[in-house]
């Protein structure tokens, strides 16, 4: 039975996630700020009481660390460890309000993932010695950080941060059996995108990403970018110049500040 512990796991990716692993039988630590919402989504998978709710915020780091060692505890280790928990919201640097948004979004979704892993890797380091299990740590970055957009500076900044923190980790950890492995979702049907006013590409249902999410967490891959259209156009972005990806994206349309609401 894999033992499986996911933040931001009350709605969207996170929430599809667990539904795919409680589907194979795996025992869960779902962790997110709502408790209502964690503990309908409990009551709504295979096996409900296998797993174990944390209602939590991710920036609380404290709180994260303890109930890493609850469910280590619990479930006598842990085999897949995801950093899903993530906040999205257009800023600006020109103003000086959104630099508490953007100080909330690096916090969310860079240094929890950080705060996320860290009570975890000793005990995955012993599995890994022993043998007995294959050991995961699981960040979920974003297209957007392959190339920074216009309006979005802290969330691209956040997710390009995710990956590069990521590889950094993968390479550290290679030696003692633990895989690190690196998502990058395009548009997923979630919530968070829900909210967008513009064109989204190649979209595709939050249940669909979980299978593939959950097929390259399995084979130990080291960096996929889901759907595969969003993964060509990943690289293609890259491949630009930069006069050329400046003047293609100048006018791109932007997030709603969460500030100047």
């Amino acid at each position: 039975m894999k033992r499986i512990f996911i933040t931001g796991a009350s709605s969207g990716i996170g929430a599809a996630l667990a539904r795919r692993y409680a589907q194979q039988g795996a025992a869960l630590g779902l962790l997110a700020r709502r408790r209502e919402t964690l503990e309908q989504l409990v009551q709504a998978l295979p096996h409900a009481q296998r797993h174990r709710i944390y209602p939590v915020d991710v920036t609380d780091h404290a709180a994260v660390a303890a109930a890493a060692q609850d469910f280590l505890q619990a479930h006598g280790g842990a085999d897949v460890v995801i950093a899903n928990a993530g906040v999205s919201a257009g800023t600006l640097t020109e103003h000086a309000e959104d630099l508490a948004v953007f100080e909330r979004i690096i916090g969310t979704n860079l240094t929890a993932t950080v705060a996320t892993f860290a009570p975890f890797i000793a005990a995955m380091k012993r599995q890994a010695q022993a043998g007995s299990r294959d050991c995961r740590l699981v960040g979920i970055a974003s297209v957007a950080g392959i190339r920074g957009l216009p309006g979005s500076e802290a969330y691209s900044a956040s997710k390009a941060a995710v990956i590069s923190y990521c590889e950094s980790l993968r390479v550290e950890l290679r030696s003692a059996g633990i895989r690190v492995v690196t998502i990058a979702p395009g548009y997923i049907d979630t919530p968070m995108t829900q909210a967008n006013r513009y064109p989204m590409p190649f979209l595709m249902p939050v249940d669909r990403f979980a299978e593939k999410a959950c097929a390259a967490i399995d084979a130990g891959t080291d960096y996929l970018v889901i759907p595969w259209q969003m993964g060509i156009v990943a690289k293609l972005l890259r491949a630009l110049p930069n006069w050329l990806y400046d003047a293609a994206f100048s006018r791109a349309p932007h997030k709603a500040r969460a500030a100047g609401k």
